[in-house]
């Protein structure tokens, strides 16, 4: 069996139901599709297949694999050994995403874990969080509560179509490039226009949809997971939340002169990812052994392993790196969002 080696992933950049993916296209030097772009999202060395599809989203590697087989081959070989004792070979517990809101996305959550578990027979939920590439001026997000709300309430709006009064219900946040923003499942949330995202999240394609009107989808035949309204909508957290709460789940983007590898993310998304902030410029970037996705933003570096051949990255690359490359290093002056699935020892999920 050949050992896995650091690589560049094929785009993987598909239709969705909201507009977006010109920046994506941009950045990564694809075809936008024709207009208006619905093109706004890329999963990127993805395991995961999209909601009701055989193999749509899923990665291939440049020879065409379906990185999921190249996975279930050599699991050690990707993940390491102690990632496959904690969390076992079928994955690698991460899946990430370009995504490009050319609009406001509708307001919607996604489920736990436990939610997950008891109703859709799933090891995983959905908390994700966003790292911010690029944001129009006064660009925001939409993220909690800001005013209660009963259960009969949201439903009632939900059933009639009015879901989009929840987005004044929420707070909002301005968000720059830089930002890291953690989404714990249950939440309402919505991205707003003209932003820019490296997505982190658990491995599912699991979405509750609170508003749909106006976009290009059935919400009342796809918005409840098949559950259901009255089911789906307890997955809801109908938590008030603060602006202090709010800003307990915000990263702001560094000062410049940072660090050459700064966490992009608060310390509570540990249990289910990990996101860093590159820049090469600022000092050698070394990482340790372990499946790792590079988004390089600008400038260029060589990526260099301990054991293999050196892969050179300029902007737009996504470098993925097995945990047989061993440690590896980063030199030149690129920078980037690298994103890492937990460590093997990182604390239990709370939600």
């Amino acid at each position: 069996m050949t050992r896995p080696v650091p690589l560049l992933l094929p785009p993987n950049q598909f239709d969705h139901f909201y507009r977006g993916g010109a920046r994506i296209a941009a950045l990564r030097g694809t075809d936008p599709g024709p207009t208006p772009y619905r093109r706004p999202e890329e999963w990127v060395a993805s395991t995961t297949t999209r909601a009701g599809q055989a193999t749509q989203g899923l990665s291939r590697l440049p020879d065409g694999t379906l990185l999921r087989d190249a996975l279930a081959a050599d699991p050690v070989g990707w993940l390491g050994s102690a990632h496959v004792e904690r969390y076992g070979a079928d994955g690698v517990e991460l899946l990430v995403k370009l995504l490009d809101a050319g609009e406001r996305l509708p307001v919607h959550l996604h489920p736990t874990r436990a939610f997950s578990r008891q109703h859709l027979g799933l090891a995983h939920g959905k908390t994700e969080a966003w790292v911010v590439l690029e944001a129009d001026p006064g660009a925001v997000v939409g993220l909690g509560l800001r005013t209660p709300l009963t259960r009969d309430e949201l439903a009632d709006l939900v059933r009639s179509g009015q879901g989009g009064a929840l987005v004044e219900a929420l707070h909002t946040r301005p968000v720059r490039p830089g930002d890291g923003i953690l989404v714990p499942a249950g939440t309402p949330h919505a991205i707003g226009a003209g932003v820019l995202v490296v997505e982190v999240q658990e491995p599912t394609d699991l979405s509750i949809l609170l508003e749909w009107e106006g976009y290009a989808i059935d919400g009342q035949r796809e918005g409840h997971l098949g559950l259901g309204w009255d089911l789906a909508l307890a997955a809801v957290d109908l938590t008030v939340w603060s602006p202090s709460d709010v800003g307990r789940l915000v990263v702001s983007a560094p000062v410049a002169g940072a660090d050459a590898l700064v966490p992009a993310l608060p310390p509570e998304a540990a249990s289910y990812f990990r996101a860093h902030r590159v820049d090469a410029g600022a000092g050698l970037v070394d990482v340790p052994a372990g499946f790792a996705v590079l988004v390089v933003l600008g400038g260029a570096a060589e990526l260099i392993p301990q054991d293999g051949r050196t892969l050179g990255l300029t902007r737009g690359d996504i470098a993925l790196v097995p945990w047989a490359a061993g440690p590896w290093s980063l030199l030149g002056d690129a920078t980037g969002v690298l994103t890492r699935p937990p460590a093997p020892d990182a604390p239990d999920a709370p939600w």
